[in-house]
């Protein structure tokens, strides 16, 4: 960039954005800046104010106050027609006696392109999402991710500079949206288009995105890329929220580390070894009582109530151990252990 150059305006810019329904306050002054290309998820629990910033952005409902703009365009007032964006539900609404294609047409149909031009694009929109030869097929004839990918398709054939995702992937059996989950960035890495992605999964979150931003009760707690939003949790609610709650505070925090605050350590960063182990160096440790034993296949968990207070879960990958081996732990002395830089400050 030369001196003189002017920064390109990011895809999607929020300022101070809020939205009151009544009394209830939705969105409460938001600010947010996401680049064009990008994979941003919206996290939080249902009633955070994720939803609703989305729907700001697509136009369905309007800001009480602030600023949105689309690639330096103030859309703020414009209603969703005019505005270069499409939203993915997470009921497809598809058109059930329309082929594939003719469903991934109706938009181009709607607005007047030729029908050479439909075909045409709507056959490189499925190609985009790996469905090349499926234009003949009905709704019906497909599976759920198939049809979701349809509705992408549907999304995609108009070109839009954002795509916005509202948990369109919440349908979906387990096994098919983990599959799902990454067959979609896949397909947003090809296309080059900024996604925006709501969700309330925090492991869907960690899987897709470039970067998070957690929302609670309105505000944004913290945008990061997922290894900072999970490493490095910004608060409280953030190191709860997204991943296991695994907090040490007051006397614990005290007689374990000699801090006052509260601190967050993940349950994969800690190690169980017989009570009263010394401490490596650079690691703090503390003991307890392992009140509970959760077996999950690849790994355990372990609840463990502290002596000094409070309890903490170590996650155990079950390497040579099987359910009957990690029963028999329930109510057994432990000492759990940690390096010193996987401990976090997060109040």
């Amino acid at each position: 960039m030369t001196p003189d150059a002017t920064p390109a305006a990011p895809a999607i810019r929020l300022r101070g954005l809020r939205k009151t329904f009544g009394d209830v306050v939705a969105v409460d002054s938001v600010d947010l800046d996401i680049a064009d290309g990008e994979f941003l998820t919206l996290l939080g629990p249902s009633g955070s104010g994720k939803t609703t910033v989305l729907r700001m952005i697509a136009g369905f409902e309007l800001p009480t106050s602030g600023s949105i703009e689309l690639a330096g365009r103030d859309v703020s007032q414009l209603p969703p027609f005019r505005r270069d964006v499409n939203t993915v539900f997470q009921d497809y609404a598809l058109f059930p006696h329309l082929s594939v294609a003719e469903n991934v047409e109706y938009g181009l149909k709607v607005k007047g392109v030729s029908k050479t031009d439909r075909r045409s694009r709507a056959a490189e929109a499925l190609a985009a999402v790996r469905l090349d030869g499926y234009g003949a097929r009905k709704p019906a004839e497909m599976s759920g991710g198939q049809r979701q990918r349809v509705a992408l398709a549907r999304a995609l054939v108009n070109r839009p500079k954002v795509l916005l995702l509202d948990e369109p992937l919440g349908a979906l059996d387990l096994k098919l949206r983990e599959q799902m989950q990454v067959e979609l960035k896949g397909i947003q890495r090809d296309v080059g288009i900024t996604f925006v992605f709501v969700t309330h999964d925090q492991e869907e979150a960690l899987t897709m995105s470039d970067r998070i931003a957690v929302f609670n009760a309105g505000r944004i707690e913290q945008v990061g890329t997922a290894s900072e939003v999970y490493e490095h949790p910004a608060s409280e609610f953030v190191a709860g929220f997204v991943g296991t709650s695994n907090l040490l505070r007051g006397e614990a925090s005290r007689s374990v580390l000699g801090l006052d605050g509260v601190f967050s350590v993940r349950p994969e960063k800690i190690r169980i070894v017989d009570p009263g182990a010394a401490n490596g160096e650079g690691e703090h440790g503390a003991d307890g009582t392992v009140s509970e034993v959760v077996y999950v296949g690849d790994a355990t968990r372990f609840v463990v109530e502290l002596d000094a207070g409070g309890s903490l879960v170590a996650l155990q990958q079950n390497t040579h151990t099987s359910s009957s081996d990690v029963a028999g732990l329930r109510g057994s002395r432990v000492r759990l252990v940690w390096r010193r830089e996987h401990e976090y400050r997060v109040a």
